[in-house]
């Protein structure tokens, strides 16, 4: 028996490179467990169980393929850009949100390597060659950085109380989306390259200086964080700009609206006292329908408030919509009983379908003589559903509904036909989407559910 584990302790504690990449492979897999763990704490995502053991799994074998197969250090940047594609699929997440969770991943890992492992090597008096061989001395340390980020896991989940909302990135403006792309892809080779530079070269940098890359690093997280931050709420703040922008047209309009009907009130109800008093019906009706028109869009105008549609993004969609229609002669009608943060939706998405379905409505419209599109948003709580309804006046009665969704299929003249099969696109790969697609005698139907769960 003491022979056996004189074996086993010889075995261990000599340079052996094939020995240490087999132990790596349970390591790696305790490495993703934990990391992964960390994001979902910090950023309380919450995926399915089976989803999180395969990406652990993923990440456990690319470390085997890129560990046997590609040499370091390239096996490094690999190894986190194909995980980064990994977040994406499994988080079901854009890639902004799944490059910032890699960088974030990934800064923990530089952090805690630059922390621990020169002090690791100076105090056991072994250098990086001998520490990366031999079995012994890389358990050890991996012992040591796996229970801090146990550790770290453990009192965020216990003591955190802010989750951070990743669904701030949604309504960024496309300048300010690719800044933060070109800050997150030189933050990524920065930390791979401090990462090659830990893993070969830190035992011939000074402790000192490791402490001050620490410090560095540490103030160029918060930094970037700081920057980003402002940068979010930069760009927020020129779309709440553009809402109140938008909100003070609406709110002209319907002053002058409502100041011509003060002005006109006595000539209105003497003009229906005339149609009555002559018994001229068909005048009467004539004329209140008129009158009834210039209420509707008096309504309308009221509706337009960013108080009511409360996502500014969602509100100078209809506002723009608004005043597309009526710069066409297209009566826009809108009926507001939804609450539009309750939607289990990502707004990016669910804007650039009803923004779809709206073009598509006013230019169908304006073909017709009665040139009517009505736009509805109502919750439907038995159903555990929100639906958004786009209804328009339509000349071609013999459209086929569903061929309408095919890819290049377009009724208008140099136009790609790419829209609706956009939206079905969307509509298919989202678990708690439908939409409905009808017509009558009068309009053709375009009906959008979202669904709670």
């Amino acid at each position: 028996m003491m022979q056996f584990l004189n074996n086993i302790w010889i075995a261990l504690s000599t340079e052996n490179a094939e020995l240490v990449n087999i132990l790596l492979i349970p390591a790696g897999i305790i490495e993703s467990f934990l990391f992964i763990n960390l994001i979902l704490i910090i950023y309380n995502i919450k995926i399915p169980m089976k989803n999180k053991w395969f990406y652990i799994i993923c990440i456990a074998l690319l470390g085997i393929f890129s560990l046997i197969y590609i040499p370091s250090p390239l096996n490094v940047i690999l190894n986190y850009t194909l995980v980064l594609f990994l977040i994406k699929f499994f988080f079901k997440i854009n890639i902004l949100k799944s490059f910032l969770l890699l960088i974030i991943s990934l800064f923990i890992f530089v952090l805690l390597n630059i922390l621990f492992q020169n002090p690791y090597l100076t105090i056991l008096n072994i250098s990086t060659t001998t520490f990366i061989n031999t079995p012994i001395y890389r358990i050890t340390y991996l012992i040591i950085v796996y229970s801090f980020l146990f550790i770290i896991s453990i009192l965020l989940k216990r003591f955190k109380r802010k989750n951070y909302d990743l669904d701030i990135f949604d309504n960024l403006d496309k300048k300010t989306l690719i800044l933060l792309y070109i800050n997150l892809f030189i933050g990524f080779l920065t930390l791979c390259i401090q990462l090659v530079t830990t893993a070969f070269y830190i035992d011939i940098v000074p402790i000192i200086i490791s402490i001050l890359n620490f410090i560095l690093l540490i103030s160029f997280l918060l930094l970037s964080i700081y920057s980003f931050t402002r940068m979010i709420k930069l760009a927020n703040a020129r779309k709440d700009l553009k809402s109140a922008e938008d909100y003070n047209k609406s709110l002209e309009i319907l002053y002058n609206k409502v100041n011509g009907f003060k002005h006109d009130f006595d000539i209105n109800v003497a003009t229906l006292d005339g149609f009555i008093q002559n018994n001229d019906m068909p005048g009467l009706k004539k004329y209140f329908t008129e009158v009834k028109k210039d209420c509707r869009i008096t309504n309308n105008l009221s509706i337009l408030n960013p108080k009511i549609i409360n996502n500014p993004g969602i509100y100078s969609l209809l506002n723009s919509k608004y005043f597309k229609a009526t710069k066409a002669n297209v009566n826009f009608e809108l009926e507001f009983f939804l609450d539009l943060d309750t939607l289990n939706v990502n707004i990016y998405e669910f804007s650039r379908m009803l923004g779809i379905l709206i073009d598509n409505a006013i230019e169908e419209a304006q073909k017709c003589t009665e040139k009517i599109v009505k736009v509805i948003f109502r919750r439907e709580n038995k159903n555990h559903r929100a639906i958004i309804i786009v209804e328009n006046t339509y000349s071609n009665k013999n459209v086929d509904t569903e061929k309408i969704f095919e890819k290049g299929v377009s009724g208008k003249k140099n136009h790609s036909g790419i829209g609706l099969w956009e939206v079905r696109h969307y509509v298919e790969k989202s678990k708690n989407l439908d939409l409905f697609t009808t017509k009558n005698n009068s309009f053709f139907i375009q009906e959008l559910s979202i669904y709670d769960y």
